[in-house]
């Protein structure tokens, strides 16, 4: 289970966005985590939610909610990744924040707020929450029990009709697909193998939606010649959702398990997550228990993890920024991958044809 704090703090949400309103608030009212003031750009959007959601203070902007956050208080950055810099050095110094993914545009943007958090000695973590939905704690518990047997096969693979438009920032990103959908299954398999020692990627447009970057991806992350883990999407599948697809799916030795990831289909609303796995004999795939979706309740994860982090009642701190880098430095690489292209065909045999 993902760490939960004993005494939960008080959290200050910057940002109002959509994913605060779908997951972030009813997460922590899920949870009982108390939210005591929020902030936006759009003082509307804060106002609304403040008042959906019963929050007592609504602030005009971050400096005000700086100096208004209680000294115990968590700071709840959902803005574009554009803008984590700018927060960040608004921050009191030594406060405790969880930012929303991705750690920055660019891995040099990533490298920047990792140097801000250490000179300002902020206790920073990442939303990278996909690890605690609850399908996926599932799976890691099966795992760990042992009966799969050692993993050599790792597959994330969507296939579905995302809702681009919903995102305004988007439209002007000259990164999309891997930056801020991916980045979830990059870091997924980055904590359960850790790093890879390197990567192999594409990256490609889609002629249904000529007007944005990338929005379909191939992912390779190269851990060893008997372990296969990709990664491959398609946010274009314009058809019937009858054969969408969004899972990730182990293979060890001894057994198989896929995780269905519901939001995928069909998003916002989604489907509901499960777990399915089959053992060595079994003639059928069987159904494990899951309670709950990786919208919202993930997000109680990485809010938790920090809130017991910072309380004491958990030595780590599963997704903080010293280890969200490495999801960047991954991420990174798939672009550089993508970028420098792939390997050219030989030039045919000079006896080609000569019987």
């Amino acid at each position: 289970m993902a760490p939960h704090p004993r005494n939960p703090r008080p959290i200050i949400s910057i940002g109002a966005g959509g994913i605060v309103r779908d997951a972030h608030l009813p997460a922590y009212r899920k949870a009982g985590f108390p939210v005591v003031a929020i902030t936006d750009l759009d003082a509307t959007k804060a106002e609304a939610l403040a008042k959906a959601f019963g929050i007592p203070k609504v602030l005009a902007g971050i400096g005000q909610a700086s100096g208004y956050a209680p000294k115990d208080a968590i700071f709840d950055v959902a803005v574009p990744a554009s803008a984590l810099v700018e927060v960040l050095q608004q921050l009191p110094d030594a406060a405790a924040v969880l930012l929303q993914k991705p750690m920055g545009e660019t891995l040099a943007e990533a490298r920047e707020i990792l140097q801000i958090c250490r000179a300002k000695r902020l206790t920073a973590a990442l939303n990278f929450q996909l690890r605690f939905a609850p399908n996926m704690l599932a799976a890691r518990r099966l795992e760990q029990s042992g009966v799969l047997g050692e993993l050599h096969d790792m597959e994330v693979k969507v296939s579905v009709l995302t809702p681009w438009h919903q995102w305004d920032f988007l439209r002007r990103a000259p990164r999309i697909e891997i930056l801020y959908h991916s980045i979830h299954y990059v870091d997924l398999v980055r904590s359960w193998f850790g790093n890879p020692r390197a990567v192999y990627a594409k990256t490609l447009l889609s002629p249904r939606v000529p007007e944005l970057a990338a929005t379909k991806s191939v992912i390779i992350m190269d851990y060893s010649d008997d372990k296969r883990v990709f990664i491959a999407t398609n946010h274009s599948h314009h058809f019937s959702p009858e054969l969408q697809e969004s899972f990730v799916q182990w293979e060890g030795m001894h057994g198989a398990m896929r995780a269905q990831m519901g939001v995928n289909l069909s998003y916002p609303k989604g489907r509901p997550d499960t777990l399915r796995y089959i053992l060595d004999g079994d003639l059928e795939w069987r159904d494990a228990a899951v309670a709950g979706n990786w919208f919202p309740d993930a997000f109680v994860g990485t809010m938790g993890s920090l809130q017991a982090y910072v309380e004491g009642s958990s030595p780590v701190l599963p997704t903080s920024v010293e280890d969200a880098i490495d999801t960047m430095r991954t991420v990174e690489a798939a672009y550089i991958s993508s970028n420098s292209g792939g390997v050219r065909l030989p030039e045919p045999s000079m006896n080609a044809g000569v019987s």
